[in-house]
């Protein structure tokens, strides 16, 4: 389904180089693949400011800005203007020393910045698209007109996928 979403957009490249991984699953470890293979070309990470807030639960996270620069993206009940002050104090410290607010900045150096941007954000999850397949309701303009016929050609996430 991402291959079908990204058809066509020359800037979008799909990688299944963590399906292919045996065990689980880093973002750590794909982003250290990722930049043995790129050198020192700028990464962007982008994430959610939701995601964000919690990156310390994740495997090895201080190690992420060694390997990318951090792009958080406002998320429906995660406004951007109050990400520092909902941080634990050791992202908190990473946050304040990384932040760059200049985007043109993070073509100087291959990682280590976070950057924050203020996108369009819909209120949709997977969940809720789960949700809504379920009740039969239309997701025209929620997703591509290609994943929406691979849901619908392999009945995906119905009544009897829900478990």
């Amino acid at each position: 389904m991402a291959r079908l979403a990204a058809a066509g957009n020359p800037r979008l490249a799909v990688d299944q180089r963590e399906l292919s991984r045996a065990g689980i699953s880093y973002t750590v470890d794909t982003l250290t693949e990722v930049r043995a293979e790129v050198g020192r070309t700028p990464l962007g990470l982008l994430m959610g400011a939701d995601a964000f807030v919690k990156l310390t639960t994740w495997q090895r996270w201080e190690e992420l800005f060694d390997l990318a620069h951090i792009i958080v993206a406002r998320r429906p009940g995660f406004p951007l203007q109050k990400l520092a002050s909902s941080l634990a104090s050791p992202l908190h410290e990473q946050y304040i020393k990384r932040l760059e607010t200049q985007p043109a900045a993070l073509k100087a150096a291959p990682a280590g910045k976070v950057f924050t941007h203020e996108l369009t954000a819909l209120d949709l999850s997977a969940t809720a698209l789960r949700s809504l397949i379920l009740r039969e309701a239309s997701l025209r303009y929620l997703l591509p007109d290609e994943v929406i016929a691979y849901i619908d050609e392999h009945h995906l996430y119905r009544e009897s996928d829900a478990s």
